[in-house]
Formats: C-alpha cells, structure tokens, sequence
C-alpha cells in the first residue's frame, strides 16, 4: 500500500494535500502534478513524498519549472514497486518504453509476481547480480542533498528508517499539515 502526499511551501509555510497517483506514469506527470499544487504561483517549492509500507521512501522536488530533483531511500526495493521503479528508472536512465513489458509483471500492491520478502532481493545480490548492469542499487539512490536548504541535512536524510516522512516533515515544520493528510 502506498502513501503519496504534495507539501507545498507558501508564504504561511506549508500545506498538505493527499494526491492519487493513479494517472502518473512519468517523473514529468508527478512534477505537473506538484505544479499544479504550488498555491503561490510556479516558482513555489513542492515536495512529493512517496512511502510504501515502511519498505521505501521517495522524495521528488520540484522547485518552479526547475527540472525535478529525486531521492529514493532503497533504491533495490523501490524497484520493484511501480511508483518506485518510475523514480529509478528515471534515476538510472532506463527508457521507460523499454520497461513497460517488465511493469506489467507488478501485482496490484506495488511487488513482482512470486515476491515475498528481502530475502529473495538478497539472495538475488548473491548469485552475482552487478549493481553496474543497470539495475538499482541495494541502498540510497538519487540527491541526498534534496532537502539540506530545507533543514533536513544530507546525513540526516541517509539515517532516516520507519516513519521517515513524519521525520522530515517534523524538521520542516509540517508535521501537523502532512498528518492531517495522513
């Protein structure tokens, strides 16, 4: 099960709203979908976070008409989920036409057909699986940096387990607008 909420600063701080991610397909469909949610105009900073079950969570920035910035928690996990894999993709420079076939092998709750636990993305690791043959990384992937002007220092960001986006938020000081959401 995924949590997806749009935090967008403003000149009274921050407000939150839950977002259905059901017609994103691309990083350019979530960053006009962040746009959209910028109450001040095009040039207000918004924050995507993307969470599912604890196993991985996503952060997209969009500042403006700024490309989009992206950080993903556990890349590897992430990878397998639909919402994560268009972040890595995207991170990794995959084609997505190209992935569109590997997509449709995802059941409905984000995990490949026959996935049942780390264990089997481990035990993918070690029967040789090269993190540079393309495939995501085991770990952090993407600008860890994403948030150090917002409070949230690259350190901090890497440290971050469990309920990470209660934490971000906390250090953003919308703790209150994304549980609202929540």
């Amino acid at each position: 099960m995924y949590f997806a909420a749009l935090l967008a600063r403003t000149e009274d701080g921050w407000e939150a709203s839950d977002t259905e991610l059901d017609d994103v397909e691309t990083l350019s469909d979530l960053a006009d979908l962040a746009r959209e949610a910028a109450a001040d105009g095009a040039d207000d900073t918004v924050l995507v976070f993307i969470e599912q079950e604890d196993a991985w969570f996503g952060v997209v920035r969009v500042d403006g008409e700024e490309d989009p910035r992206v950080f993903v928690s556990n890349a590897a996990v992430a990878a397998r989920s639909s919402y994560g894999a268009m972040l890595t993709d995207e991170l990794l420079g995959h084609d997505q036409d190209d992935e569109e076939d590997e997509l449709d092998t995802l059941d409905l709750d984000g995990t490949e057909d026959g996935y049942e636990d780390d264990a089997s993305g481990a035990a993918d690791e070690a029967d040789g699986d090269d993190p540079s043959d393309g495939a995501a990384p085991a770990g952090p992937l993407g600008e860890s940096a994403i948030l150090a002007d917002l409070g949230v220092s690259e350190r901090r960001l890497l440290a971050l387990d469990g309920d990470a986006l209660v934490t971000i938020a906390d250090a953003l000081g919308a703790a209150e607008v994304l549980e609202a959401v929540r």
